[in-house]
């Protein structure tokens, strides 16, 4: 087992040198695969979601649409008591456990789509279990920040979201090419429509083994859990970790902050899902989102502020964060650049299945969406594309922000996202309303792309900004905390998608997401890069 460290001072030119610069590069190193598996256990439904519509689960497209959001709400929800663990539970301590809890949704899963009338209910629990994967960002976002000197601080940051955020694109070529086969066991299903891998179609007759899509990640996270274990440190100075005790403890905090951010988000989800016949029992109230996100925000920081002693007084401490209008500034701003990577991440795939894959025609003077268009581009062919992009140029972000500043690259990146999303929406208006949706494909997915790397620089400059305007004991925790309010948009984009798909209007989706975009880039301008700026280009 690594060592805890104490006296870690990474600006240090001769220390950093000499030792620090391995240490952290091992750290970074075992973090980077253990966040990726995170990514892929959370946003997984995207890709299964798919592959049950082809294999004729008897579950309507619009709750469909609710595993993913699901997913996204709780994912996003625990990324706040996530934002805090690594003051109390020390680096390795939290990496190791939180990376060990996602086998608990990934057996699940496997289990539950082995069976094709298992019920909705089921299929949310495990959407809801596997949020686990997206609140382990914040606290992975955390610990790195603690082990690299400011002036790499966009690499270092970029590299470890940009690379961990390939667990979308590892699991959207993974998933469909592991359900090909039996690795796993079990009894495999038929395809009743055409789907598709990386490297082809796969025609309806086929056998496919969809709960491998679950059962593979055990491949990984076994041999993580042990990595992250044997090779991470904690760093028990004053303002990183400064009262770790003994693994098993921390386990039960961090095991106690986590239940109290799943109780937050059933809170969220009771008041807000429709009731549906075999789903998640609801209060049937059907609370706008609006109205609910932040109450579930709001909750969760309350429950978590009620724990008594230690932990209390750490979060105590660490809650200053909220004090500093930066916070807010870049709570927006990255909100803009990971909420709409994460957010198109998980409703991508459905929504081509769902946009180009069937023909939009009128019968009896209404319009239909449900038949299948036999020259629509397959879903899993190209769902795969705009995750890898975003995540692949995301340290190129940090790079350049390095050099140039991160408010000028966020500023320059916005106002692409805004001619794309405008584009995008264009383009699905006409597919929406077409009988052969294919011919606009290309340039949707052209501009999707575009819009994907975009969001993956400007998540890259976002991290720099953070990494010059807080000090380091501020840093850590406005990272995950700016993670965690970002990754709603992983509920909230596919929620607006699915609504406005169902009222047959999916470009409002993309209008309001541009419109969004604007005001971003007014409050960039406001507080980073106009004369006088609070910071000027940090």
């Amino acid at each position: 087992m690594a060592k805890d460290i104490s006296g870690w001072n990474p600006e240090d030119p001769d220390q950093w040198e000499k030792t620090g610069k391995a240490i952290a590069t091992r750290n970074l190193w075992i973090s980077i695969p253990s966040l990726l598996c995170g990514f892929a256990v959370w946003l997984y439904w995207g890709i299964i979601t798919v592959q049950m519509l082809n294999l004729g689960f008897p579950i309507a497209k619009g709750e469909l649409f609710t595993l993913m959001a699901i997913a996204g709400l709780t994912g996003a929800t625990l990324r706040i008591p996530s934002t805090f663990f690594i003051r109390i539970a020390g680096g390795r301590n939290t990496v190791f456990f939180t990376t060990a809890l996602l086998m608990i949704p990934a057996i699940g899963t496997g289990f539950a789509l082995q069976d094709i009338n298992t019920p909705l209910w089921q299929f949310q629990l495990l959407a809801f279990l596997s949020g686990l994967g997206g609140g382990n960002f914040a606290s992975s976002m955390s610990n790195i920040s603690f082990f690299f000197p400011k002036k790499i601080q966009g690499y270092s940051l970029g590299m470890n979201a940009g690379l961990g955020n390939f667990g979308v694109t590892t699991m959207q070529i993974l998933v469909p090419l592991f359900m090909t086969f039996g690795i796993f066991g079990g009894a495999p299903m038929e395809l009743i429509n055409t789907s598709g891998t990386l490297i082809g179609k796969i025609p309806a007759g086929t056998e496919t083994y969809i709960h491998n899509a679950g059962f593979v990640w055990l491949l990984f996270l076994v041999p993580l859990a042990f990595a992250s274990w044997f090779g991470m440190n904690n760093i028990t100075d004053e303002h990183v970790s400064p009262n770790v005790g003994n693994p098993l403890s921390v386990f039960v905090k961090i095991s106690f902050m986590l239940f109290l951010g799943f109780v937050a988000a059933a809170s969220g989800l009771w008041l807000m899902l429709p009731e549906t016949t075999s789903g998640f029992p609801t209060s049937g109230f059907g609370l706008s989102k609006w109205l609910v996100l932040p109450m579930v925000i709001v909750l969760t920081v309350f429950l978590l502020r009620m724990i008594p002693g230690q932990i209390g007084d750490n979060l105590k401490r660490q809650y200053k964060i909220f004090n500093n209008k930066h916070t807010w500034a870049m709570t927006v701003i990255y909100t803009m650049t990971f909420g709409s990577f994460i957010g198109f991440a998980a409703a991508f795939g459905l929504a081509i299945k769902v946009i180009f894959g069937y023909q939009h025609i009128m019968v009896d003077g209404v319009m239909t969406h449900n038949i299948v268009n036999p020259n629509g581009p397959s879903a899993l062919m190209f769902a795969w594309t705009g995750p890898f992009i975003g995540a692949l140029i995301r340290p190129f972000g940090g790079m350049l922000s390095d050099k140039f500043g991160g408010a000028r690259v966020t500023q320059y990146i916005s106002i692409v996202m805004v001619a794309c999303a405008l584009g995008v929406a264009y383009f699905m208006q006409q597919a929406y309303a077409s009988a052969t949706p294919e011919q606009y494909f290309i340039p949707f997915l052209t501009l999707f792309l575009i819009l994907f790397a975009a969001t993956g620089i400007g998540n890259g400059s976002t991290f720099r900004t953070i990494a010059m305007v807080f000090n380091k004991e501020q840093a850590g925790p406005v990272l995950g905390w700016t993670s965690a309010v970002a990754a709603y948009g992983a509920f909230i984009i596919p929620k607006v998608l699915g609504e406005e798909i169902k009222s047959a209007t999916p470009e409002y989706a993309l209008y309001g997401f541009a419109i969004f975009y604007c005001i971003c880039i007014v409050i960039n301008w406001w507080f980073y890069l106009r004369p006088g700026a609070y910071v000027k280009n940090p």
